[in-house]
């Protein structure tokens, strides 16, 4: 039986990881692949009720607990007013006093720590600190020689006492809440509770490991310190967003209609790709399935060995007449359309244009010229079969149990031009061509070169030889089809130019340049 709560607030904007969050609730930045709640959370018994104040990004912050949490109790208290004159960490903690009558674990919420706390109560007041001295960053806790706390500080320049880390236990609550009635808590949050309680009762300390995630510098520490060399290479997005845990995959996208496409697709992708076993407006979630990403397992033989397994997946889909004119002009839509709508988003996100460039010692025309050179017709006529729509290597997983299936594909596309059941096959075979070319795992060890200089671009990026090999075998897999090598490799530019406007800067440019360079090498 615990005779406590965990109280969570995660009502502000973050205000000091603005631009790094993705327009998300701080608490739900992801640290190594997880969410820095769950960070937080897993560190608790699954009996402890959670009270957890929301504000900013709130039924975001109460989807993903709900959804990836269904066995904990959660009380959830939205805060109206989270932000402007009168707001606060003190509104947040007064307004969730009704549900904390009893002793309370307080956690902010951009505080990771590796310390297990499985307690089965409070049995004294407590602050947790770190041996990182506070600066001006953090108030400071002053210790006797027992540990026990003298005193809680404020914010000072030359503060050479331990930091307090946003983590305490009040046990003596009643009086807590006593002293919260007073004024000066609107402005202090839980420290002024906490500074009348040290004058009445005795508070210990305990130390923790401790990474701060609550300003731009210490998010980018804790990124770099707490990165899992098992876990996959996921580059960020701003609406978009893969998290594991609770033994889960969890997909995050900020558009519903893309959450509800992709749980629909499971039905055509069968076995294929996970069973999805929840859901919400944003979220979807299913097992997290043991193995490792195909880009840290290439070899010919087994890319040979993928292509084999591919070719019962891709499914050839007989059409009529009309469902073939049909399956053309939404061909026509993705490729060109769908293109040249991507192409405007990347100049207006990087305020770059389409001008007379110098590109890798290279005069390259206007990359409008080379898009009103590509026959579209040619590229619109694709062959209709079941299809993933983002087949590169990071969502292919090798398993190591899952009935016997070498492979599981993850992250499929929600839908082609609107159609759930099938798709083009060059596009996929184009997205595994784009994985061939550009390793994820390479431009998160930034091993890609980006400059600039008036007129002059210049870019470069590492490459495996294992994956020239493979380039190899993927032509003569498309080629031994009868299919066209040409159209995948001027689909594959038409990638990189769509997504260059997706991703951060510089590998933005990059992206933009190796698709106008591909593209125009293919169509001049």
């Amino acid at each position: 039986m615990y005779n406590y709560k965990l109280f969570l607030p995660t009502a502000g904007i973050g205000s000091r990881v603005s631009g790094q969050s993705n327009n998300l609730n701080k608490g739900l930045i992801g640290i190594d692949n997880k969410p820095v709640l769950s960070h937080i959370i897993e560190k608790f018994h699954p009996q402890v009720e959670i009270v957890v104040a929301l504000g900013y990004g709130g039924d975001y912050v109460k989807q993903y607990l709900e959804i990836v949490y269904p066995e904990r109790n959660f009380t959830f208290v939205v805060i109206d007013k989270y932000e402007g004159e009168g707001t606060g960490l003190g509104l947040t903690v007064n307004s969730c006093k009704q549900h904390l009558q009893c002793p309370f674990v307080f956690v902010s919420n951009d505080t990771i720590f590796e310390e297990q706390l499985y307690f089965d109560e409070i049995k004294y007041n407590w602050l947790g600190y770190s041996t990182t001295k506070a600066g001006n960053d953090y108030r400071s806790l002053e210790l006797d020689e027992d540990g026990n706390v003298i005193s809680l500080n404020d914010k000072t320049t030359d503060s050479e006492d331990f930091s307090y880390i946003g983590i305490c236990g009040i046990k003596d609550y009643k009086d807590f809440w006593k002293y919260m009635k007073e004024k000066k808590s609107l402005t202090m949050g839980e420290s002024y509770g906490i500074l009348r309680l040290l004058k009445q009762y005795n508070f210990n300390s305990f130390k923790f490991t401790w990474y701060d995630t609550g300003n731009k510098k210490s998010l980018i520490n804790a990124k770099e310190k707490l990165k899992s060399e098992h876990q996959p290479n996921i580059l960020e997005k701003e609406d978009e967003a893969i998290w594991f845990a609770n033994n889960k995959t969890i997909k995050f996208s900020t558009d519903t209609s893309f959450i509800k496409d992709r749980v629909t697709r499971t039905n055509s992708l069968d076995f294929y790709v996970p069973k999805v076993i929840n859901s919400s407006d944003n979220f979807y979630t299913y097992d997290f399935i043991e193995g490792e990403v195909f880009s840290k397992k290439v070899t010919g033989k087994k890319f040979e060995y993928l292509l084999s397994w591919l070719d019962d997946f891709w499914k050839p889909v007989d059409l009529n007449d009309e469902d073939r004119d049909e399956f053309t002009t939404k061909c026509r839509d993705f490729y060109e359309h769908k293109t040249i709508d991507r192409i405007q988003l990347y100049y207006d996100k990087f305020h770059n244009r389409d001008v007379d460039e110098i590109i890798n010692d290279n005069k390259l025309p206007l990359l409008i010229d080379v898009l009103d050179r590509l026959d579209w017709n040619w590229i619109s006529d694709g062959e209709p079969t079941r299809f993933h729509g983002d087949l590169h290597f990071e969502n292919i997983l090798i398993n190591k149990t899952n009935d016997g299936l070498p492979f599981s594909m993850l992250d499929w596309r929600q839908n082609f031009g609107g159609r759930y059941d099938y798709g083009d096959i060059y596009y996929d075979l184009a997205k595994l061509y784009h994985g061939l070319i550009i390793s994820h795992d390479f431009i998160n060890k930034n091993f890609y070169h980006y400059s600039r200089e008036l007129n002059t671009v210049y870019y470069d990026f590492h490459r495996k030889n294992t994956n020239i090999e493979c380039e190899n075998m993927l032509q003569a897999y498309v080629e031994d089809n009868d299919l066209d090598w040409k159209k995948v490799k001027v689909i594959t530019a038409l990638i990189f130019l769509n997504i260059a406007g997706l991703h951060h800067y510089p590998y933005c440019h990059l992206l933009y340049y190796l698709g106008r360079t591909m593209l125009t090498e293919e169509v001049a």
